[in-house]
């Protein structure tokens, strides 16, 4: 019995040396491999053109000589990512992307190689619908190839222009003191915008943004429909009451633009990018960068009780009035350095308390207390 024993014994090790040694020449033999990821998303939307990554090459061991590696775009990995991800893809044309250099070297001595760069371009110009995938290889080298490690993927899908918001219930957000005030003051034409999701309107008055008494978005006053959006100024409130034709739903996402210009006197409500309302008013400017409790909020007016019960997004003020198709063109976002805009607020941190304003000025908003975070996904699909 001992005999055996010592025979299984022997069996035994020389089994393990034997698998010992097929992954030592696996593992530990020196290979060069991507070492900077395998997967990188880009999101495909609006405000998003161009985009920048690099590729390093490295290898556990320096060498005695400069190894020399070319790298490229390999769309034979295709497959391999699908049956991967689980997803039908598109080869992203040639057109929108360059690689910076294909051939580089790991010098003697070194571990790692140059950066390589891949340039992104016209990526918002892409099919939203579609993803699309550049695999970016080693081709060959004058050192061996580690398969695992050998290519990255780099994903260009359609995604949530919005995936979090700020819910202002029993809250509102706020300027005490204007950063650059001159931004958003005297001006003789001007577009507020917001996007808005109200849970119920059971209070008289709802505030969307503006100033107490001198230029207001609001839902409500007395004897006007609370679900209905009323523009409040210095020289009088439009439109009259409609509960019939103008009232906003409860729990969905509605776009509102108020649009006003002192040259024709107008100022005109549209929601969801289509003219709702318009009127006619003496009011020659409007200045929002007023200093102090009196000044400018979001989800405020008169006393803290007149708040919005709801989530906010994609608050706007423009110095100039925007038409109809500018307003219905983009909802969900816009870009910071588009002309005539003067203050972005996205209400999409998703911690704290403050707001920021995406724009040069800096005009940063802050919350009456802690803001409560609301996890979304638009536009919806």
């Amino acid at each position: 019995m001992k005999k055996i024993h010592f025979y299984s014994l022997g069996f035994m090790v020389a089994i393990l040396t034997l698998i010992s040694s097929c992954k030592s020449d696996e593992t530990f033999d020196n290979k060069i491999y991507i070492s900077t990821g395998k997967l990188e998303r880009i999101i495909n939307k609006p405000s998003v053109n161009t985009a920048q990554f690099e590729i390093k090459v490295g290898m556990a061991n320096p060498e005695g000589a400069a190894v020399n590696i070319n790298i490229a775009a390999d769309p034979s990995q295709l497959d391999n990512y699908s049956q991967i991800y689980k997803e039908n893809v598109e080869a992203l044309p040639a057109e929108y992307y360059k690689i910076s250099n294909s051939n580089v070297q790991i010098e003697q001595g070194s571990v790692e190689s140059t950066p390589i760069t891949i340039n992104f371009e016209k990526i918002n110009t892409l099919d939203r619908e579609k993803i699309f995938v550049l695999p970016v290889s080693l081709m060959s080298s004058s050192l061996s190839i580690l398969e695992s490690q050998k290519t990255v993927f780099y994903v260009i899908k359609g995604g949530a222009l919005i995936d979090v918001v700020a819910d202002i219930e029993d809250n509102y957000l706020h300027i005490d003191q204007w950063k650059n005030p001159a931004a958003v003051n005297n001006l003789k034409e001007f577009t507020l915008e917001a996007l808005v999701r109200v849970r119920n309107y059971d209070r008289m008055i709802s505030s969307v943004m503006g100033i107490e008494g001198q230029f207001l978005i609001r839902l409500g006053d007395a004897n006007f429909p609370p679900n209905q959006i009323q523009v409040a100024t210095s020289y009088g409130n439009m439109p009259g009451a409609d509960a019939a034709t103008k009232w906003l739903p409860t729990n969905k996402w509605v776009h509102v633009a108020v649009v006003f210009n002192s040259a024709d006197r107008k100022i005109k409500v549209y929601v969801d990018g289509k003219l709702q309302s318009e009127g006619n008013t003496n009011l020659p400017s409007m200045s929002f960068g007023i200093n102090g409790r009196d000044g400018f909020y979001i989800g405020r007016s008169y006393e803290d009780s007149r708040f919005l019960a709801g989530d906010i997004a994609e608050c706007r003020i423009w110095n100039v009035e925007r038409s109809a198709q500018d307003i219905a063109d983009n909802p969900y976002e816009v870009s910071p350095a588009a002309a005539g805009l003067v203050a972005y607020w996205k209400c999409n941190e998703g911690s704290g308390s403050v707001i920021k304003d995406h724009t040069e000025n800096g005009n940063d908003l802050t919350a009456k207390k802690a803001v409560k975070w609301t996890a979304v996904s638009l536009p919806a699909k």
